[in-house]
């Protein structure tokens, strides 16, 4: 088979600088209505390191059929043989195409809970024990929500999934010993004015080894310690629903008042389990080529310019210790265009609208990631 050379250049790139596939380990490739010569450009990749790949191909109307009846007998021993599977994996690679983003949105919510209690051990276990690499594969759909056409949006993704991340290493590790020397932390911006700690938690810079796309810093406020309220500006797509104009009041810690375009299911979300009106992560996003927010999170996290604070689980090594089966990063874009705003750590300003401040950080903003100086 003849393979775009964008395909081969992509699976060079997971399989060597995000998962660093050794001889003899075994990778799964995780494919969701992706093009079959990708997956083979993945496997041939995968071999071409002396590495196993294994396969697994997924269709979004077969799986909302099957979630939409889903039942703990079906799911539990499901869930054990998928949990057995990873358990014998070294890597992860999981490529996600949609035609339709809302494909799950009448699945009720109900099952979608017992889909991610069940499956959550699998999760787990992925995330914590293995190498691992996710993004999403360029769909029509997708140029839809990205308001471009699809050739356009083509080259676009393979532009920004295919960037030098090496070029971000010198500024995230500058930011992420910044964020393991702080305490307090404050963003201010349109609607919003948010404090909490971020004190002994540490920071975990993200360039191109988890996400793909990549460009954040992460980290995780004590859990008690967020009192504000935020607006974030990004719409967003999460269990198939959408949200604009999420507002969110905290209390101790606690999200005390949620609102949204779509409130009724924003809190039923939050009232998934204990752990869902927590945080579980705070980051920063920079990813040069990423502006605008198409509803789509692995890029709209990584938006220039960008934060998002996440309610829900927070991750092993850089979390407070928050459990939930609800990870939802809502995304708030500070560059003027967008109403601009503040993010200030221990009294000192580190980025304006969009921008870092400290000389040590400008290596994180777009000009010199794109190859300036």
């Amino acid at each position: 088979m003849i393979i775009d050379p964008r395909f081969n250049q992509l699976a060079a790139g997971l399989t060597g600088f995000s998962t660093e596939l050794k001889k003899g380990e075994r990778v799964l490739i995780d494919a969701f209505d992706v093009p079959d010569a990708m997956v083979i450009a993945l496997v041939r990749a995968t071999r071409a390191r002396g590495a196993y790949p294994y396969v697994q191909l997924h269709r979004a109307r077969v799986t909302r059929e099957l979630a939409r009846g889903a039942e703990d007998a079906q799911y539990a021993p499901h869930a054990e043989i998928e949990l057995a599977r990873m358990q014998k994996m070294d890597a992860y690679i999981a490529l996600r195409g949609s035609d339709n983003i809302f494909e799950a949105s009448d699945v009720p919510s109900e099952k979608v809970q017992l889909v991610s209690r069940l499956m959550k051990p699998v999760l787990d276990h992925r995330v914590g024990k293995t190498k691992w690499v996710v993004l999403r594969w360029p769909s029509a759909a997708m140029a839809q929500q990205a308001a471009m056409s699809t050739e356009a949006f083509e080259d676009f993704y393979f532009k920004v999934c295919t960037l030098d991340y090496g070029r971000m290493i010198p500024g995230m590790e500058a930011l992420a010993a910044l964020m393991k020397k702080t305490d307090r932390v404050h963003l201010k911006g349109p609607g919003t004015d948010l404090r909490f700690s971020i004190q002994g938690i540490g920071a975990q810079p993200c360039g191109g080894l988890r996400n793909i796309p990549d460009g954040e810093v992460f980290s995780c406020p004590v859990k008690d310690s967020v009192e504000g309220v935020i607006q974030y500006n990004a719409p967003t797509v999460y269990l198939g629903a959408s949200f604009d104009q999420i507002r969110l009041v905290f209390k101790r810690g606690k999200i005390v008042e949620a609102t949204s375009s779509n409130t009724k299911r924003l809190n039923e979300i939050l009232d998934s389990d204990a752990g869902a009106r927590y945080i579980g992560e705070f980051a920063l996003g920079f990813n040069p080529h990423i502006l605008e927010p198409m509803r789509d999170i692995l890029f709209d996290e990584k938006i220039a310019g960008s934060f998002h604070f996440t309610p829900g689980q927070a991750y092993e090594g850089v979390g407070n210790g928050n459990k939930s089966q609800v990870h939802w990063d809502m995304v708030c874009i500070q560059r003027p265009e967008y109403g601009g705003g503040e993010v200030w750590f221990d009294g000192k300003l580190v980025r304006k609208d969009g921008l870092f401040v400290p000389k040590a950080l400008h290596k994180l903003n777009p000009e010199y990631l794109l190859g300036g100086k």
